[in-house]
């Protein structure tokens, strides 16, 4: 069942404390008919969000929730620290505030959720489709009834990174009147022999999103050289560095939950700053 209500959370995996810092809704068990199981999903409000009952906020869709906010959920214990670095943004004046949705991931079924093509090399993934059904016909439908939210694409985002990542690039192109802000961290482009890559890279025509893309330099797998396709091929269809995309080369950053909280502050701001 779905429980709407104040943060109540479960033992986590790693026995460390949690860390869920501001005010938090847990949705738990929230079930997809799309995808045919549940997940349990963060939605983190921004500071003041009681105290003014007639203001209505963008929200931003992030996958692999449980990664995002609380060490007991994180991999490996390491978290975004997205909650404490959201409202120290939006309470220093530099960040709209934001509604940010974290939803898990379903364990075994990443893998094939939040890739939008099946591998022939591994014979998996290709749910994309089904993901994107359950994000945009069920889980967002329930946050604008639920939530005080500006439910037009011009004020909705989504992000990841990894796979997370490549999803929510696949998302933005995908159901750009649903989405207009992507939050891009060291996508897998490698996925399935490029194959989203080489779609982007063939077609020609400028979609409205505004991109945050990045990639560290330390990151193996040809992480670094796809994003740098990726990029040359955003600014040949026209998105104009620093106006509708953000490049970055984190120096020295690997492909790991810490690097990517390191750079996720300065992903907000341009994405939802004051002055975006």
């Amino acid at each position: 069942m779905v429980t709407l209500g104040p943060a109540r959370v479960d033992t986590g995996p790693f026995d460390q404390p949690h860390t869920l810092t501001g005010q938090f809704h847990i949705l738990r068990e929230f079930r997809s008919a799309a995808l045919g199981n549940e997940r349990d999903v963060f939605v983190h409000l921004p500071p003041g969000y009681d105290d003014e009952p007639e203001r209505r906020h963008p929200v931003l869709y992030m996958h692999d929730g449980q990664n995002l906010f609380d060490s007991a959920t994180a991999y490996g214990g390491r978290e975004w620290h997205l909650d404490e670095t959201a409202d120290g943004m939006v309470m220093a004046g530099q960040l709209e505030p934001l509604i940010i949705v974290g939803i898990n991931h379903a364990g075994a079924d990443r893998g094939n959720e939040l890739t939008p093509t099946l591998s022939r090399k591994y014979k998996t993934g290709g749910r994309g489709p089904q993901y994107a059904k359950f994000l945009i016909e069920e889980l967002k439908p329930f946050i604008d009834t639920n939530y005080r939210t500006r439910p037009e694409r011009e004020y909705t985002g989504t992000g990841g990174a990894s796979l997370g990542g490549l999803i929510a690039l696949y998302l933005g192109f995908a159901v750009p009147d649903v989405f207009s802000r992507l939050m891009v961290m060291s996508p897998s482009l490698w996925w399935d022999r490029r194959a989203v890559l080489q779609e982007l890279r063939a077609a020609s025509d400028k979609v409205p999103l505004k991109i945050w893309l990045d990639a560290g330099t330390n990151e193996g797998g040809g992480t670094l050289q796809n994003v740098r396709m990726l990029k040359n091929a955003l600014i040949r269809r026209g998105w104009a560095h620093g106006i509708d995309l953000r490049y970055l080369e984190a120096q020295g950053a690997d492909h790991s939950e810490p690097a990517w909280a390191a750079r996720a502050g300065a992903a907000l701001e341009f994405l939802f700053g004051r002055s975006s």
